[in-house]
């Protein structure tokens, strides 16, 4: 089994290695995903440099990556926050994916080979089985590289990057505001359906498979209000006291 991002930051810090911006970047977009930061949440400079011992000009540099990704909202002279996008900004982001991925998936239909296929195959059968063992964590994982694949075979590369853009963002509207008691998103079927007509050549058929795909993840919201005041230690660990 591999280690928690918890250990192996811990292991970083012991050993006198360098936390990169890099480091907490993926570390905060990994809480956002899973649903453990809220929307509106604080992420004070001076708290995640003590977490995850670093100075601040290396938790300014994370908070700007950050901002680019749509993770935060960054404003002059205030503390960064979890962002919390409006329901109409939502419904404008779930739109755009909609037309954008139904035109790269159109486009893909019939022209992939087999190699490209299979790769596809195989993060649709990992997705079911994190499924099936209640690890929803690598079910997103693999949920988003699906995605992801798609987006870097498109045909068209800006449309390939636009939906790269698309898919984080849309990824934090939905982990930002899933029903909390809602376990998972998976909607089984759904991906296979998807590979089905991609093989067949059905473009308009594979259009429909992920046009209707994002309009059940989008029923799934709640976005409603949420709490905000989250201990940020709880969440990424005292890597601080690690130090020797």
């Amino acid at each position: 089994m591999s280690r928690t991002w918890k250990e192996e930051v811990a292991s970083a810090v012991l050993a006198g290695e360098r936390i990169s911006d890099r480091h907490i970047v993926d570390r905060v977009r990994h809480a956002v995903l899973t649903q453990r930061l809220s929307p509106g949440t604080r992420l004070p400079e001076v708290s995640l440099g003590e977490i995850f011992g670093v100075s601040r000009s290396v938790v300014r540099k994370a908070l700007t990556r950050l901002a680019a990704d749509h993770v935060i909202d960054q404003r002059p002279n205030q503390v960064a926050r979890i962002r919390a996008p409006s329901i109409a900004e939502t419904r404008e982001t779930f739109a755009a994916r909609r037309l954008v991925e139904g035109e790269v998936v159109a486009l893909l239909a019939g022209q992939l080979d087999a190699e490209a296929l299979e790769g596809l195959v195989r993060e649709v059968e990992q997705e079911a089985k994190a499924h099936a063992s209640g690890d929803e964590p690598a079910r997103i994982a693999h949920s988003l590289a699906l995605h992801h694949r798609l987006a870097e075979l498109s045909p068209n590369r800006v449309l390939g990057a636009t939906l790269t853009d698309l898919i984080l963002r849309t990824s934090i509207v939905i982990a930002l505001y899933k029903r909390p008691s809602l376990a998972s998103c998976f909607l089984e079927g759904d991906h296979p359906q998807l590979l089905a007509r991609l093989r067949e050549g059905d473009a308009e058929g594979a259009r429909g498979v992920i046009e209707a795909h994002l309009e059940a993840l989008q029923a799934l919201l709640d976005l409603g209000p949420r709490e905000t005041e989250t201990d940020l230690r709880a969440i990424f660990g005292d890597l601080a006291a690690a130090r020797p």
